[in-house]
Formats: structure tokens, C-alpha cells, sequence
């Protein structure tokens, strides 16, 4: 017995050695700093849990993120670029500043005419998700198996689901594939409650943000190694602003790993990684998580999506046919969902900003290609229902309780969820919130 206890203590101390904080990750992977421009990162090839005698799987249904892109906004890489073309007029740039000049002239180059499209990468990073699923869980895809894909009405999505179904398609040639793209299904695919979508204009919102960006962004010494005199940048460029657009350029630079070599983070040290990125993460857990800051309500704006989850899983299950639901959006709706489901215990309550960090990290929800899916099994002689959840294809918890971890009975997983809405909606719509 004292064995077994010292066994299970230096176990525990083990793991907590092994255990690295958000800061050590990141200086280990630069690359994570990027928040959601971070690059879909392959799982290793570990096995996953084993089904309970009898069960076999039968249906898939996902949700999952476009894969990697150019950026989105028509200025993203327009705007640092002018701010250093006009100081180079000046004569204020130092070798440094006018190479980083040069080479986000490369860029605004390339993303011409394709702001926001998917890159080479992104559509590499869906024929392997598909390639994987599809080799997870045969028993789904065998046969004559239906998919059921749609996407919101934005390109990158739908050329991330026809790259998945296209490798669905060569895997099994049998496979009856259906796709669709339209506003018919945005309601649930990528919806916007605007009662929601106030909370984020509340004072206290922007009063912790403005303080967490006072105390992490700090573009003194990078503005002295871009520019030559300090004078010129206190009266023409807001530095926080600049260092902010350049980061957010030098991300999404990994979406382009087939297009380019061109590298920017060495122009930042890694505590500037890191501080912006603990500015990013924060901005993602007050606008999409579970803040307290935004009154929790922020995951609910993926109530339709999920209900839509619940009801389509319902209808597969009657009908007893195999195959998947596979939906393809973005990740502004995949975030959400994760904490509305509390997979992995990413709905957990953090109160305090500065403590967010190590507790809660958005690099492991939405990656470029990010994906949840849900695996049902069925035992054909008892005919019950179990389902596990993957989150970037690793198996994570979901808060039902379950003497089968990570499977759950779909009977219980369904009747919680459908409870949290219900209760959501209760309360919330009947109280004003502003």
C-alpha cells in the first residue's frame, strides 16, 4: 500500500515537472504565438481509447475551422506596410525597418485579389484530417456511406469541404456525398445575436482590456529597431497599433508555408510573442468564451449550432444508417462551441485577466483547420448509443458523468446539453443585460 501511494506521489510530481506553462510553450513554439493563425498541428500517432466490447462506430458529426488562409481584412497587410513606406520617404528607417518593409511589400504582393482565400497549406491540412478520419473509423465510411457536408458561404470553407470530401471520395469511391454552401443554413453555421453581441460593449469590457494591453504591449524597443529617431515616431505612428499590425502579418506568415519563405518573428523577442499573445488570448475569452466580464453568455452565440448538432445526431441515430454531418465554418463559431460544450474543460470561469494565460489558451482550440468531432457507436444488441468527443482529433472530456471515459452514453450527453439551452434562453432573454 505505502508503494502504491509513493508510486502515485512521484507520479504526480513528475507530471507537474513535465506540465509547461503558456509562456515555456510558446518560447519552445514561437509559431503558437500566433493564436489563430497558428498552423493545424498534426497529432502524433498515439491510439485512441478502445471502444467497449460490442460497440462499433457508426456516425461522425463535426464542426471544423476553414484551413490555413491569407488574412482577412482588405488592409491587413496594406496598412504597416504605408506606415513604413512613408517613414522610408522620410529617411527614418534603420537596415532593419527598410528589410521589413521589403519583404511585407512581398506579401501585399502575393494577397493580391486573394485576402481572406485558402492557401496551398489549408488544403493540405483538410486531406489530412479526412485521410485520418477516415482511417480512425472505417466502420463509418464503408460501403455506401451518406455525408452529409455543408459550409457557410465564404470560399475558404468551401474549398476546405470539397478538399475533405474529395479525399473521402478517393478513399472509397462508394461513398454518396452531398455538399452545400447556402444562407439557408447560416442561422446555425455562423449566426450573430445582436442581444448577445452587446455585452462586448460594456465599460468594464473595454476598461480590462485597455488596462491588460497597458500592461503587456510595450513597442519601445522594437520601434527603435525599425525606426531611426524617436521624435519622428512619437509625432507620426501609433507604435502599439504598428507592433500589433506587424505581429498579426508575422502569424499568419506560417499559412504560406508553400508560397514562401519569408520570416518575421525574428524582428520580436519571445516575451513580445508571448505579451501579444496574451493580449490576443484575452480578447478571444472576453468576445468568445466564458468571461464573467461578458456574463458568461458569449458561447451561446453557437446555441443554434449546437441544437442543430443535437437534432441531426438524433435523426442518424433513428434512421441507422452510417456516414457523417460534416459542417465547415470559422473560428469565431468553433471556440464558442467548444466552451458552450465544455470540451476539455475549456468552459472553465477565469476572473481574474492575469491569470488567464496558464489556465486557458486559445492556440489549442482554433488552430488553422481546428476540428471537434463527435463519434457515435452502437451496440446492436442492446441498440444503446455511446459518443466520445475529439478536439483537433485528441480525445477530451465532455461534463457528463460516465464510468466509460472518454465514451458517454448519447442519452445523458444529449439531455445536458438540451438542458443548458433551455435554461439559457430562460433566463437570459427574460432580463435586460445593458
Amino acid at each position: 500500500m505505502k508503494k502504491s501511494v509513493l508510486l502515485i506521489l512521484l507520479l504526480s510530481f513528475v507530471l507537474g515537472l513535465s506540465a509547461q506553462t503558456a509562456k515555456e510553450e510558446i518560447f519552445a513554439d514561437v509559431y503558437r504565438s500566433g493564436s489563430n493563425y497558428y498552423a493545424y498541428q498534426i497529432p502524433e500517432e498515439t491510439s485512441l481509447t478502445a471502444a467497449p466490447a460490442g460497440y462499433k462506430p457508426f456516425y461522425i458529426s463535426t464542426y471544423q475551422r476553414h484551413g490555413s488562409r491569407f488574412l482577412t481584412g482588405k488592409n491587413d497587410y496594406s496598412t504597416p506596410l504605408n506606415t513604413l513606406q512613408e517613414a522610408d520617404k522620410a529617411g527614418k528607417l534603420t537596415p532593419l525597418g527598410r528589410k521589413v518593409m521589403a519583404d511585407l511589400d512581398s506579401l501585399n504582393c502575393m494577397s493580391r485579389g486573394r485576402i481572406g482565400e485558402l492557401t496551398p497549406l489549408g488544403a493540405i491540412q483538410h486531406t489530412g484530417v479526412a485521410k485520418r478520419m477516415f482511417t480512425n473509423f472505417p466502420d463509418v465510411f464503408e460501403g455506401k456511406a451518406l455525408i452529409d457536408a455543408r459550409s457557410t458561404i465564404v470560399i475558404r470553407c468551401i474549398l476546405s469541404m470539397m478538399d475533405e470530401c474529395m479525399q473521402f471520395k478517393a478513399m472509397n469511391p462508394e461513398i454518396e456525398v452531398k455538399n452545400d454552401a447556402s444562407m439557408h443554413d447560416m442561422y446555425y453555421m455562423n449566426y450573430d445575436d445582436s442581444d448577445i453581441l452587446k455585452l462586448r460593449e460594456l465599460p468594464q469590457v473595454k476598461a480590462a482590456i485597455k488596462k491588460f494591453e497597458k500592461n503587456h504591449v510595450h513597442p519601445e524597443r522594437l520601434m527603435s529597431s525599425l525606426f531611426t529617431d524617436h521624435a519622428y515616431v512619437k509625432q507620426n505612428i501609433n507604435a502599439d497599433q504598428l507592433m500589433e499590425k506587424i505581429f498579426r502579418v508575422t502569424g499568419n506568415m506560417q499559412s504560406h508555408k508553400y508560397q514562401t519563405t519569408l520570416n518575421l518573428y525574428p524582428i520580436f523577442t519571445r516575451q513580445e510573442c508571448y505579451d501579444l499573445w496574451c493580449g490576443n488570448n484575452l480578447y478571444w475569452y472576453i468576445n468568445y468564451g466564458p468571461s464573467p466580464l461578458t456574463k458568461g453568455a458569449m458561447p451561446y452565440l453557437e446555441s443554434n449550432l449546437l441544437k442543430n448538432i443535437l437534432d441531426t445526431a438524433d435523426t442518424c441515430v433513428v434512421s441507422r444508417s452510417h456516414g457523417a454531418t460534416l459542417r465547415f465554418g470559422h473560428d469565431s463559431c468553433i471556440l464558442p462551441l467548444a466552451v458552450l460544450m465544455d470540451l476539455g474543460g475549456f468552459g472553465k470561469v477565469i476572473n481574474n485577466p492575469e491569470d488567464l494565460a496558464d489556465q486557458w489558451r486559445n492556440y489549442k482550440i482554433i488552430m488553422m483547420a481546428s476540428n471537434i468531432q463527435l463519434i457515435f457507436y452502437r451496440n446492436p444488441e442492446s441498440n444503446d448509443i455511446l459518443v466520445k468527443a475529439l478536439l483537433n482529433e485528441h480525445e477530451v472530456s465532455m461534463p457528463v458523468k460516465t464510468d466509460i471515459a472518454p465514451y458517454y452514453h448519447w442519452k445523458d450527453v444529449e439531455a445536458y446539453y438540451r438542458q443548458k439551452l433551455a435554461t439559457f434562453k430562460k433566463t437570459f432573454y427574460s432580463k435586460s443585460h445593458i
